[in-house]
């Protein structure tokens, strides 16, 4: 047996509850923990998605957990409403008849009373009441367009005031709007419980910016293994205390499998290839991964 699957390894993100998965889902997860995947983060990307990985989470329990929000490339003129549905989801798993503070002005008094305490121990007085483990994902796309630029800002915000008053860690996702990302973030620094920078592809400079953010971390995929990627160069600046694993699956697959469709099973070869870069044992980074993941999300 690998030191791999003696200590096992987490997935930090990926989306298994797609109809990629259909013809395969519990063998696909079968192979995940025959590779020493010990668990799997489900994030959610719209209303509908959020049903599927609270019920993936329930058919795999202790291996699946689920997220819940919004995607920003799903992000449209109905946002609000949407956002809405996706809130009563959140706060009736919580046990909470609160609604966003931009919807309702008044938000609980207990919402307001738990923000005010420390993460550890607000998660110890709220979130055995709910299945999900972090808000996600969430954040900023203006890869593709900027045509519901406004709507992605606002809807981000929002979601990042449920982080900060749930007190789940955020599930970022951003491509080409680092700076108006940043920008949100700064409002909230000294509140937020931390979370992931998911799919970090930056350079040393973004990821120096990102990581002023305390209590948050880079998720490293498959584009580590890819031959011209410079992330071998700019994680070996990164202390491997902030980063963690991810696939995106069924996106992104590692070398040697790139071109397939990707699965949680492939996430030993980002850890391959991070070791690697670092210089560092395999097992290191499984022990130290794993530990981070445990201090962000509060799951060992």
């Amino acid at each position: 047996m690998s030191n791999i699957a003696l200590v096992g390894c987490i997935d930090t993100h990926a989306h298994l509850d797609g109809e990629e998965y259909a013809e395969d889902r519990r063998e696909m997860i079968e192979r995940a923990r025959a590779a020493g995947v010990s668990k799997v983060f489900l994030p959610a990307i719209d209303l509908p998605s959020v049903d599927r990985v609270v019920a993936m989470s329930r058919e795999f329990p202790n291996y699946c957990y689920p997220m819940i929000g919004l995607h920003p490339e799903e992000v449209r003129s109905d946002y609000k409403e949407v956002l809405a549905q996706i809130y009563e989801k959140l706060s009736s798993s919580f046990s909470l008849n609160s609604q966003p503070s931009s919807l309702n002005p008044q938000p609980s008094a207990r919402l307001r009373q738990e923000t005010l305490s420390k993460q550890s121990e607000e998660r110890t007085l709220i979130a055995p009441c709910s299945p999900f483990i972090a808000i996600g994902e969430v954040g900023l796309d203006f890869y593709w367009s900027r045509e519901f630029a406004e709507e992605q800002l606002e809807a981000f915000e929002e979601q990042v005031r449920w982080s900060v008053e749930t007190r789940l860690p955020l599930m970022i996702h951003c491509r080409k709007a680092q700076n108006e990302m940043v920008s949100i973030l700064k409002k909230y620094a000294k509140e937020l419980p931390g979370g992931v920078f998911h799919c970090f592809t930056g350079n040393n400079y973004e990821a120096e910016e990102l990581l002023r953010f305390d209590g948050f971390v880079l998720g490293i995929g498959g584009v580590l293994t890819f031959k011209k990627s410079h992330l071998p160069e700019v994680l070996h600046e990164v202390p491997l205390s902030r980063i963690v694993l991810e696939t995106d699956s069924p996106y992104m697959a590692p070398v040697p499998m790139r071109g397939k469709r990707n699965e949680s099973a492939y996430v030993v070869h980002v850890l391959k290839k991070l070791a690697e870069s670092l210089g560092v044992s395999e097992e290191e980074v499984a022990r130290q991964t794993n530990e981070n993941v445990h201090r962000v999300f509060g799951i060992s």
